[in-house]
């Protein structure tokens, strides 16, 4: 062996060892054992399919959260919707006996004539910009002023598991009808009758009231159904993100005490072979003839 390559390989092993311990410093000071798919390819794949999952159950999650907060939202309208009609049916009733003088009966068709009105609003309801009973359409209003259904029927999804999509709205013109059949021109010829005091006309009208409040209850059902299988995919999504981050930190992580001793370690053995190496290249003849 001559003395060139004696030289060439104790430099190579001492870069070799610099290598070494600068990748443990990396590792200590970022706190991950892979930083590049080539520190462990294998770990390294698995990881970046884990991180894969991990988005997806986030996404999961973030859909779930949207989905549940417009049902919420749905909820409370039907809510206050069905105490609207109880006490437009409570009017009703007070509207058809003959006690009533025709001041009376005004005062009690302007108040359905107001919650005919609120009723419009609230069926208005939006949710980001979006009417929550007007199916998939891409205006702000779901009822025109006369009570005509002005949406576009469709189902509005969230995805909240793989392959699993919730309907998160509900259909405004089933609940609701549209024009001459809608809820709000059916108020409206309540509140007719009431000024008329014409008893069949208002008995007629609390039949439709009842029918209504009948469509909403239903529907209020519904929507709870549908919340809680949300707000379970949720928790579930939730809790596929809290493993995914356990197993992602298993693959990618380094133990800090571990990675301790590695730098220690590779730090002697490059000062072990610093002074090796200047041993081993010594100066030559060729040195002194210089």
């Amino acid at each position: 062996m001559t003395h060139g390559s004696m030289t060439q390989s104790s430099l190579a092993n001492l870069q070799a060892s610099l290598g070494r311990l600068a990748q443990s410093q990396e590792q200590l000071t970022t706190g991950k054992r892979i930083n590049r798919a080539s520190d462990d390819p294998t770990d390294a794949a698995r990881a970046m399919r884990t991180r894969s999952a991990l988005a997806d159950q986030e996404q999961y999650a973030r859909n779930g959260q949207d989905g549940a907060t417009w049902m919420n939202l749905t909820d409370s309208r039907l809510q206050s919707m069905n105490s609207s009609l109880l006490r437009v049916r409570e009017i009703g009733l007070i509207g058809g006996t003959d006690t009533n003088t025709g001041t009376a009966r005004e005062a009690l068709a302007v108040e359905v004539e107001q919650l005919r009105d609120k009723l419009l609003t609230e069926a208005n309801a939006t949710y980001l910009g979006r009417p929550i009973f007007g199916g998939i359409t891409a205006g702000d209003k779901a009822f025109a002023d006369d009570g005509t259904f002005i949406g576009t029927t469709g189902a509005v999804q969230r995805t909240v598991a793989d392959g699993v999509d919730v309907t998160i709205n509900s259909d405004g013109a089933a609940l609701f009808g549209s024009g001459a059949t809608s809820m709000f021109a059916e108020l409206d010829a309540l509140a007719n009758a009431i000024r008329a005091g014409d008893k069949t006309a208002i008995q007629a009208g609390i039949d439709q009231v009842d029918a209504r409040k009948g469509k909403i209850i239903d529907e209020l059902s519904s929507v709870g159904t549908r919340t809680n299988r949300v707000e379970s995919a949720i928790d579930a999504a939730k809790d596929s993100v809290l493993s995914l981050n356990s197993n992602v930190s298993e693959l990618e992580n380094v133990e800090l005490a571990e990675a301790m001793m590695q730098v220690q370690m590779h730090q002697v053995s490059y000062q072990a072979a610093l002074a090796a190496t200047s041993k081993v290249i010594q100066p030559s003849l060729m040195d002194f003839l210089r």
